[in-house]
């Protein structure tokens, strides 16, 4: 078949790198002090005010270095994949009768960074800034990021000043995985903000109470925000106060900066401009090691996709279809046009994994079988099937999307796919993903392709294929679903015991891989470039990485 054109060439890069030093400060000027300068593959910084944009490149850069969550992943490994640990919270329970009621005790002796201390009145406040709309402190922007990512979370209620109980709409095993996307912020630092704010109702006050909170946040975690300046950088500093002594960060700062562009980062890179770039040009492999440079990556819970939709008209009602596209992938062609920089997939989870189940369709290469489904549902090289996808041109966890569309059009050219895109700023893409496909947003595209982490369960499949996942509530962006995979929902998420969990798991993934709801194209193996001057760098079986445990020459 034919190829789709290689990636960008670096002939820019000198310019890229001349304008990169605009931004950047020199490294002599940076010299005094151990400074890691980072460099996003989003376009803006995400926000600071505790539940952070940007999808989770959000998370990753602005939640975990400046906040806590009641649970948090387990960075610390390479070898293993990240699992639950306790955050701020040491411990929780599911009421033995009550399954929607939970019970978690918290860790004495945390303090926010203004010097308030974090107690079960600051987990009941932040839970109240996303669900509760008559709190003071209740903030619509963050509602989206937040609530369609633990979306049974009913309630919190103080027990004890280290003791807080939540309660969920129905049972639900998955609260606690889904806590670690709750940052905590400071409501005495916030109350401060509300204070000194003009408006003319309460709500006006809340508003610009929770803009000036973001240009001078106060979290709890192993960084502090020192300077912030909108699509333009980020300066944390040291928590040199910060309670796990393993994580008190040995570099005294970070300066992120947004870049999305994968030839001006690796330009920022080559050119000494930064220590660190997300996603580097694939061409520029070769160049970057040669120059000394790191490459990390790893096998992580990141699946790349279209994600299809099941609204009236769609062209992906005919599962035939859905089974072609799949098939009509040439990802071996991909991986080498990525420089070898992604996984094949087989489905959400990969074989061998406790939730893979006995999926009967077989996700590989193979036109002639699609050539032939293709054929049976109507279509031929003559009269092709026309699908629109929305896709942006960076962003978090994206990888290439550009030369990666573009290649997986060309592939599917030969199985009667006439393929156009709508592309668009990542965020804003990531904000439509919410809204659904009968959305105008959707702007007429029948497919969206959003990477997603895929390390829980309700993160990998239930907020996709739950008919309870429909738009606004969370990202079942195209409407799938049906009674039978909802029983399959129930089982796995009113399962408590791991076993019994993992079985119902198994069988919900082989039914979404033999349904075909997604085309899923590749799984992400995160690289990142970093300069040989960085140490202690684990590059974990997850989209996240910490920062606080690293350090410089």
């Amino acid at each position: 078949m034919k190829r789709a054109a290689p990636a960008p060439s670096l002939k820019p890069l000198a310019a890229c790198a001349a304008l990169a030093v605009l931004v950047l400060a020199s490294p002599a000027a940076l010299a005094q002090e151990k400074t890691l300068r980072i460099a996003m593959t989003a376009a803006d910084i995400p926000r600071t005010l505790g539940q952070p944009d940007q999808g989770f490149e959000g998370n990753r850069f602005t939640g975990i270095p400046i906040y806590d969550a009641l649970t948090q992943w387990d960075l610390s490994k390479a070898d293993a994949p990240s699992v639950l640990i306790p955050g701020v919270a040491t411990s929780w329970t599911v009421d033995a009768k009550d399954k929607t009621r939970w019970v978690f005790k918290l860790r004495p002796g945390v303090k926010f960074h203004d010097g308030s201390a974090f107690n079960a009145d600051a987990v009941v406040w932040n839970v109240q800034k996303v669900l509760d709309k008559e709190a003071p402190q209740f903030d619509p922007s963050q509602v989206g990021v937040t609530a369609s990512r633990m979306p049974t979370l009913k309630s919190a209620r103080k027990i004890d000043d280290m003791t807080v109980e939540l309660t969920t709409s129905e049972p639900d095993a998955f609260l606690p995985i889904n806590l670690s996307n709750l940052f905590m912020a400071s409501p005495a630092h916030w109350q401060k903000k509300f204070d000194a704010a003009a408006g003319a109702t309460p709500a006006d006050k809340a508003k610009a109470a929770w803009t000036a909170f973001a240009a001078d946040p106060s979290g709890s975690g192993p960084f502090k925000v020192t300077r912030f300046v909108a699509r333009e950088r980020l300066e944390l500093a040291a928590n040199k106060t910060y309670w796990d002594a393993k994580r008190v960060p040995k570099i005294d700062k970070v300066v992120m900066i947004p870049m999305p562009e994968a030839n001006a980062r690796t330009a920022a890179l080559l050119g000494g401009q930064v220590d660190w770039i997300e996603a580097p040009s694939p061409d520029a492999m070769a160049q970057i090691t040669q120059r000394g440079f790191k490459i990390y990556s790893n096998a992580q819970p990141h699946v790349w996709p279209w994600q299809l939709s099941f609204a009236e008209g769609s062209p992906w009602l005919d599962k035939r279809v859905r089974q072609a596209a799949n098939l009509c992938i040439d990802r071996g062609g991909m991986k080498q046009l990525l420089g070898g920089m992604m996984a094949e997939p087989k489905g959400t989870v990969p074989p061998g994994h406790p939730w893979f189940g006995k999926p009967s369709f077989d996700i590989k290469y193979d036109v002639k079988a699609a050539q032939a489904l293709m054929t049976q549902a109507g279509y031929s090289a003559a009269k092709p099937i026309k699908v629109k996808v929305q896709i942006s041109a960076s962003g978090s966890g994206q990888m290439q999307p550009l030369p990666m569309n573009e290649f997986a059009q060309q592939s599917l050219k030969q199985c009667f796919f006439d393929v156009q895109f709508d592309v668009i700023e990542w965020n804003t893409l990531f904000t439509n993903w919410r809204k659904g496909a009968k959305d105008p947003s959707a702007n007429g595209a029948n497919a969206v392709n959003i990477s997603f982490a895929a390390m829980d369960p309700f993160f990998a499949m239930v907020r996709f294929v739950s008919t309870k996942a429909f738009p606004p509530v969370s990202n079942n962006w195209g409407y799938y679903g049906n009674a039978e995979v909802d029983k399959l929902v129930a089982d796995a998420r009113t399962s408590f015991d791991d076993k019994a969990r993992d079985a119902a798991l198994a069988k919900l993934h082989t039914h979404i891989v033999d349904d075909a709801p997604f085309v899923w194209i590749a799984h992400d193996v995160g690289p990142r470039a970093m300069s040989a001057k960085v140490k202690n760098v684990v590059q974990p079986k997850s989209w996240f990485i910490d920062i606080a445990t690293m350090t410089m020459d």
